[in-house]
């Protein structure tokens, strides 16, 4: 993963300092961008923070929002992103800001900034984490590794104990584990373990939904401003590929939807798919996705918003705003299309 990092970072680098990204930006910036967030929140003191590519700071946070007000884009709603495609009005480039899960220091460290900026923003709610049933279980993983220094696991039947006691055998493990739980074949095998993991180590992986998440209430201050869009993410969270029943991935779309007009009384248009990789989110669940009627859905494959993604509303693309990358320079790069385009092969659709 750091060797990923390096190679990644050499390539922002090199855009960004041999101008390339400029002259790349008009054939390949494309008529806007959607921009992916998790937590902003000040950053933590801890040298094992796997998650951590999920967290900016506010201070960066603030830097991103500067430069868009300075920038000739125009920082639009969902709404207004998805009026824009179905009128063809692309006379200005866009930018949308986007919050995945709904965590509590979006409202104590982002919601001001956006207020101060006037930005418009939107909130993709798991249903499970306000009704403080979700699981969390990327963050109960890390805590286990990062409480412990030796852990057991029960892997093809057989009893297994890894060794993590410094920061570098903490990271190696944190690669091996993950790797293994995102190749199982389904989500609820992929819980299982972690949950059991959890127990053995007494990890509260119900607490992190309780700590971390906002709860209906604190969604709905936020909902009462016409900044925010709430936007789906399913009920539990689910990588929607690894359920394989049709409609159960139905249901966990259009549950979403009902329990968040429940509780809001507003019904969302647009929908986000958990975790939103390819490995995530295909064919079949754009293709769900449309025909419940959702007016957009996000995935988190790279890149920036073409044309042509008229054609696939429920399978746009996003920037990711990674923790790992938190400089100005990097997200000039990102939004003008350069690096996104040398990583999709130069598509400029990617909805297979």
């Amino acid at each position: 993963m750091s060797l990923k990092k390096t190679i990644i970072r050499g390539g922002l680098e090199t855009l960004y300092f041999s101008g390339l990204h400029h002259l790349m930006r008009p054939v390949f910036g494309g008529v806007g961008a959607i921009l992916t967030l998790h937590h902003v929140r000040p950053p933590r003191s801890d040298a094992f923070q796997p998650n951590r590519l999920l967290e900016v700071t506010p201070r960066f946070f603030e830097v991103l929002l500067r430069w868009l007000k300075r920038a000739r884009v125009d920082v639009i709603s969902l709404d207004e992103m998805h009026r824009r495609f179905i009128a063809g009005e692309f006379q200005r480039r866009f930018v949308c800001i986007t919050f995945d899960d709904g965590y509590k220091d979006i409202k104590q460290f982002a919601y001001p900034l956006l207020k101060k900026y006037e930005m418009p923003f939107a909130l993709y709610i798991a249903t499970s984490f306000p009704d403080r049933i979700g699981e969390l279980w990327w963050l109960g993983l890390e805590a286990v590794i990062a409480q412990n220094s030796r852990i057991g696991m029960l892997i093809n039947g057989q009893q297994q104990f890894f060794d993590c006691g410094t920061v570098s055998e903490k990271r190696e493990l944190w690669d091996a584990v993950y790797g293994y739980l995102r190749s199982m074949k389904t989500e609820d095998e992929l819980r299982a373990v972690v949950r059991d993991l959890c127990a053995c180590h007494r990890v509260d992986m119900a607490a992190f939904c309780r700590d971390l998440c906002m709860d209906w209430e604190e969604i709905a201050e936020l909902a009462a401003d016409p900044l925010c869009t709430i936007g789906a993410h399913t009920v539990n969270h689910k990588m929607l590929m690894k359920v394989p029943d049709d409609a159960a991935v139905r249901a966990e779309m259009e549950m979403s939807r009902a329990v968040i007009e429940a509780a809001l009384g507003t019904r969302p248009e647009h929908l986000a798919y958990p975790v939103g990789d390819p490995t995530s989110a295909g064919p079949r669940e754009f293709r769900i996705a449309s025909e419940l009627g959702f007016k957009t859905a996000v995935t988190t494959r790279p890149g920036v918003l073409f044309r042509a993604h008229r054609d696939h509303l429920t399978a746009l693309p996003r920037i990711s705003v990674n923790g790992e990358f938190q400089q100005a320079r990097y997200l000039k790069v990102l939004v003008s299309g350069a690096a996104t385009a040398m990583w999709n092969g130069f598509r400029r659709v990617n909805a297979a």
